[in-house]
Protein backbone atom coordinates (compact mmCIF):
# COMPACT_ATOMS: atom_id res chain seq x y z
CA UNK A 1 0.00 0.00 0.00
CA UNK A 2 1.33 3.43 -0.94
CA UNK A 3 2.03 5.86 1.89
CA UNK A 4 -0.82 8.30 2.33
CA UNK A 5 -0.22 12.03 2.32
CA UNK A 6 -0.93 14.17 5.35
CA UNK A 7 -1.03 17.24 3.11
CA UNK A 8 -4.27 16.00 1.56
CA UNK A 9 -7.43 15.89 3.68
CA UNK A 10 -10.90 14.50 3.12
CA UNK A 11 -13.92 16.38 4.47
CA UNK A 12 -16.57 13.65 4.27
CA UNK A 13 -20.30 13.96 4.70
CA UNK A 14 -23.68 13.34 3.22
CA UNK A 15 -24.23 17.04 2.46
CA UNK A 16 -27.99 16.68 2.13
CA UNK A 17 -27.84 19.65 1.50
CA UNK A 18 -24.54 21.44 2.05
CA UNK A 19 -24.89 24.13 4.73
CA UNK A 20 -22.82 27.16 5.70
CA UNK A 21 -21.55 25.02 8.58
CA UNK A 22 -20.16 22.52 6.08
CA UNK A 23 -18.65 25.32 4.01
CA UNK A 24 -16.97 26.72 7.13
CA UNK A 25 -15.30 23.37 7.84
CA UNK A 26 -14.22 22.97 4.20
CA UNK A 27 -12.73 26.48 4.11
CA UNK A 28 -10.91 25.98 7.39
CA UNK A 29 -9.51 22.62 6.24
CA UNK A 30 -8.27 24.29 3.07
CA UNK A 31 -6.27 26.77 5.19
CA UNK A 32 -4.46 23.91 6.92
CA UNK A 33 -3.96 21.32 4.18
CA UNK A 34 -2.43 21.67 0.72
CA UNK A 35 -5.35 19.89 -0.86
CA UNK A 36 -8.90 19.09 0.26
CA UNK A 37 -11.31 16.58 -1.20
CA UNK A 38 -14.94 16.92 -0.23
CA UNK A 39 -16.11 13.32 -0.08
CA UNK A 40 -19.85 13.07 -0.69
CA UNK A 41 -21.10 9.83 0.83
CA UNK A 42 -23.77 7.92 -1.07
CA UNK A 43 -25.58 7.16 2.23
CA UNK A 44 -28.36 5.30 0.49
CA UNK A 45 -30.03 4.18 3.71
CA UNK A 46 -29.30 7.11 6.01
CA UNK A 47 -31.57 6.84 9.04
CA UNK A 48 -33.70 4.38 7.08
CA UNK A 49 -35.17 7.02 4.78
CA UNK A 50 -32.44 7.84 2.28
CA UNK A 51 -31.47 11.34 1.24
CA UNK A 52 -33.63 14.22 0.04
CA UNK A 53 -31.26 14.95 -2.84
CA UNK A 54 -29.62 12.40 -5.12
CA UNK A 55 -25.89 11.82 -4.96
CA UNK A 56 -25.44 13.65 -8.26
CA UNK A 57 -27.46 16.62 -6.99
CA UNK A 58 -25.45 16.81 -3.77
CA UNK A 59 -22.15 16.68 -5.67
CA UNK A 60 -23.37 19.40 -8.07
CA UNK A 61 -24.48 21.64 -5.19
CA UNK A 62 -21.07 21.44 -3.52
CA UNK A 63 -19.28 22.02 -6.82
CA UNK A 64 -21.38 25.17 -7.31
CA UNK A 65 -20.48 26.41 -3.83
CA UNK A 66 -16.76 25.70 -4.36
CA UNK A 67 -16.88 27.59 -7.66
CA UNK A 68 -18.92 30.50 -6.24
CA UNK A 69 -16.46 30.91 -3.37
CA UNK A 70 -13.42 30.56 -5.67
CA UNK A 71 -11.90 27.85 -3.49
CA UNK A 72 -8.71 26.54 -5.00
CA UNK A 73 -7.19 23.18 -4.13
CA UNK A 74 -10.63 21.76 -3.32
CA UNK A 75 -12.24 19.01 -5.34
CA UNK A 76 -15.48 17.12 -4.87
CA UNK A 77 -15.86 13.37 -5.25
CA UNK A 78 -18.72 10.99 -4.52
CA UNK A 79 -17.94 7.75 -2.72
CA UNK A 80 -19.56 4.56 -1.51
CA UNK A 81 -18.25 2.14 1.03
CA UNK A 82 -15.72 2.68 3.76
CA UNK A 83 -14.24 6.12 4.31
CA UNK A 84 -10.75 4.68 4.88
CA UNK A 85 -10.91 2.94 1.50
CA UNK A 86 -11.87 6.24 -0.12
CA UNK A 87 -8.95 7.95 1.66
CA UNK A 88 -6.56 5.38 0.20
CA UNK A 89 -8.15 5.67 -3.23
CA UNK A 90 -7.50 9.44 -3.38
CA UNK A 91 -4.25 9.21 -1.37
CA UNK A 92 -5.42 11.38 1.51
CA UNK A 93 -4.03 10.84 4.99
CA UNK A 94 -6.37 12.98 7.06
CA UNK A 95 -10.11 13.06 7.72
CA UNK A 96 -11.48 16.43 8.88
CA UNK A 97 -14.82 16.48 10.68
CA UNK A 98 -16.74 19.41 12.11
CA UNK A 99 -18.16 19.23 15.62
CA UNK A 100 -21.17 21.24 16.78
CA UNK A 101 -22.00 19.70 20.15
CA UNK A 102 -20.98 17.03 22.63
CA UNK A 103 -23.22 14.54 20.85
CA UNK A 104 -21.27 15.12 17.62
CA UNK A 105 -18.03 14.48 19.49
CA UNK A 106 -19.21 11.17 20.89
CA UNK A 107 -20.36 9.90 17.49
CA UNK A 108 -17.32 11.20 15.61
CA UNK A 109 -14.90 9.83 18.21
CA UNK A 110 -16.42 6.36 17.74
CA UNK A 111 -16.05 6.71 13.97
CA UNK A 112 -12.45 7.96 14.29
CA UNK A 113 -11.57 5.08 16.62
CA UNK A 114 -13.07 2.57 14.19
CA UNK A 115 -11.26 4.17 11.25
CA UNK A 116 -8.01 4.02 13.25
CA UNK A 117 -8.53 0.31 13.84
CA UNK A 118 -9.27 -0.30 10.16
CA UNK A 119 -6.48 1.92 8.87
CA UNK A 120 -3.95 3.29 11.39
CA UNK A 121 -2.32 5.44 8.70
CA UNK A 122 -5.38 7.72 8.47
CA UNK A 123 -5.51 10.55 11.02
CA UNK A 124 -8.70 12.24 12.20
CA UNK A 125 -8.84 15.97 12.90
CA UNK A 126 -11.83 17.66 14.53
CA UNK A 127 -12.79 21.28 13.89
CA UNK A 128 -15.16 23.02 16.26
CA UNK A 129 -18.09 24.75 14.61
CA UNK A 130 -17.92 28.51 14.43
CA UNK A 131 -20.17 29.85 17.20
CA UNK A 132 -22.53 31.48 14.72
CA UNK A 133 -23.03 28.16 12.89
CA UNK A 134 -23.05 25.63 15.72
CA UNK A 135 -26.78 24.99 15.46
CA UNK A 136 -26.88 24.52 11.67
CA UNK A 137 -27.48 21.03 10.30
CA UNK A 138 -28.75 19.62 7.05
CA UNK A 139 -31.66 17.99 8.84
CA UNK A 140 -32.76 21.35 10.33
CA UNK A 141 -32.50 22.97 6.88
CA UNK A 142 -34.59 20.19 5.29
CA UNK A 143 -37.20 20.29 8.05
CA UNK A 144 -37.62 24.06 7.78
CA UNK A 145 -37.84 23.83 3.98
CA UNK A 146 -40.52 21.14 4.26
CA UNK A 147 -42.58 23.71 6.21
CA UNK A 148 -41.93 26.36 3.57
CA UNK A 149 -39.31 28.21 5.63
CA UNK A 150 -36.20 29.01 3.61
CA UNK A 151 -33.63 30.50 5.97
CA UNK A 152 -30.96 32.14 3.85
CA UNK A 153 -28.55 32.43 6.78
CA UNK A 154 -28.12 28.64 6.85
CA UNK A 155 -27.09 27.74 3.30
CA UNK A 156 -25.21 29.32 0.38
CA UNK A 157 -27.40 31.13 -2.21
CA UNK A 158 -26.93 28.43 -4.86
CA UNK A 159 -28.12 25.78 -2.41
CA UNK A 160 -31.15 27.89 -1.52
CA UNK A 161 -32.25 27.67 -5.16
CA UNK A 162 -32.07 23.86 -5.01
CA UNK A 163 -34.04 23.81 -1.76
CA UNK A 164 -36.78 25.96 -3.20
CA UNK A 165 -36.94 23.79 -6.33
CA UNK A 166 -37.24 20.67 -4.17
CA UNK A 167 -39.66 21.91 -1.50
CA UNK A 168 -41.86 24.58 -3.11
Amino acid sequence: MAEVRRTHAIVPGTYDPVTLGHVDVIERARKVFDRVTVGVAASRGKRGVGTAFTLDQRVAMIEEVIEDRHLSRVDVRPFEGLLVDFCHEVEAGVVVKGLRATSDFEFELQQADLNSQLSPDIESVFVMASPSLGFVSSSVVRELAAFGVFQESLVPPSVMRHLKDRYQ
